[in-house]
């Protein structure tokens, strides 16, 4: 597999978009090295009717036949993982703080008003992308209920990069994952869930990991994360 037969795909997050921090940092990288990284934009037709079976149909359906790489932030890297269990064109998983144990993780977090809105059928939560608060239908927690990570085993090459002060889906999250693994790989990077502060770092792994780092142009200084 070489970056000229590849197809690159960057899924993002829950509640926010293809023109998200990560999303425009990475197409901005790719594009350097004259790749076009695709980012769908997996609101759509509507973030009311979100799910997350929604979202694996969608990016199916945007794939090719050859071979592909599957960039995932969050909600969007638990979309990638159950896309490469189901198509076998997908090669290579980058996982960035993926949204393994998501009910476990993500209903914990939310307020008890906010639960109980749920229960009466929606809620709305802030969408970054659209900057303003949207409702979410209860079909979304619904959907997400039939999908258990341990049927994730298409050993697939794959990459977590995961911070240690996560408050949203805790690192432990992605250890377990690895554990039962072994095409898995952690790497613990100084940052919380959002990750914008090691974009560097996470394009370091990516090009590392993809083959890629012989021809991007423009290389970042060689570092760890402490």
């Amino acid at each position: 597999m070489t970056p000229s037969t590849t197809t690159y795909f960057y899924l993002h997050g829950f509640a926010s978009g293809p023109r998200s921090a990560k999303a425009v940092y990475l197409r901005d990288r790719f594009a350097a090295m004259g790749i076009k990284l695709q980012i769908p934009d997996l609101n759509q037709p509507d973030f009311f009717q979100l799910t997350l079976t929604r979202q694996i149909k969608q990016v199916e359906a945007a794939l090719p036949t050859t071979p592909v790489v599957l960039i995932g932030s969050s909600l969007g890297g638990l979309t990638a993982a159950w896309v490469a269990q189901r198509q076998s064109q997908i090669r290579q998983l980058v996982l960035l703080a993926p949204a393994f144990q998501f009910l476990q993780q993500w209903l914990p977090t939310l307020s008890v008003n906010q639960q109980q809105q749920l229960l009466q059928g929606q809620m709305e939560f802030y969408h970054y992308a659209e900057q303003r608060p949207l409702p979410l239908s209860y079909e979304f927690i619904r959907d997400v209920e039939q999908y258990h990570d341990h049927q994730l085993l298409r050993p697939v090459s794959t990459l977590v990069l995961h911070g240690i002060h996560d408050q949203v889906i805790s690192i432990a999250t992605s250890q377990d994952f690895v554990k039962q693994r072994p095409w898995a790989h952690l790497i613990e990077l100084n940052s919380n869930h959002a990750l914008v502060d090691v974009k560097e770092l996470i394009w370091q792994a990516i090009q590392t990991c993809c083959n890629l780092a012989a021809r991007h142009s423009d290389q970042v200084p060689n570092r760890r994360d402490g």
